[in-house]
């Protein structure tokens, strides 16, 4: 039995988006998305808490990514957390915790006139 293994996450592209192809040929784009939220500091005014949270795509996913993705872009990302493990050079083990999309959809982009792209075609599912 699989477990539930589910994320959503909505933020801005912190920096354009990595893209290369693995030994085999699969595209896989690395992503980096910062969300904000907001909440009632001890003085009753309002604070800000930022996060980082990285991203990884696949396939077709990644493709879409590589296309369209670019550094202060928003994006919403549907996918799994899965944790990378290894040992450093001098023996010490890390691991971080990523995001691998399923899902990802772009919002549109604004020009310095106001207007915007049309969202449609701006989605992208594997």
């Amino acid at each position: 039995m699989n477990h539930l293994n589910s994320s959503l996450i909505e933020g801005n592209l912190v920096r354009d988006p990595e893209f290369k192809t693995t030994p085999n040929g699969t595209p896989v784009c690395k992503l980096s998305i910062a969300t904000n939220r907001w909440y009632k500091g001890s003085s009753e005014t309002l604070e800000k808490e930022t996060s980082f949270f990285d991203i990884e795509a696949w396939a077709k996913v990644a493709e879409a990514c590589h296309e369209k993705g670019k550094k202060g872009r928003g994006v919403r990302v549907v996918g799994r957390l899965k944790q990378d493990r290894w040992n450093a050079p001098d023996g010490k083990q890390h691991s971080k915790v990523v995001i691998v999309a399923e899902h990802v959809e772009f919002r549109p982009e604004f020009k310095k006139d106001g207007t915007g792209d049309q969202p449609s075609g701006e989605n992208v599912d594997f």
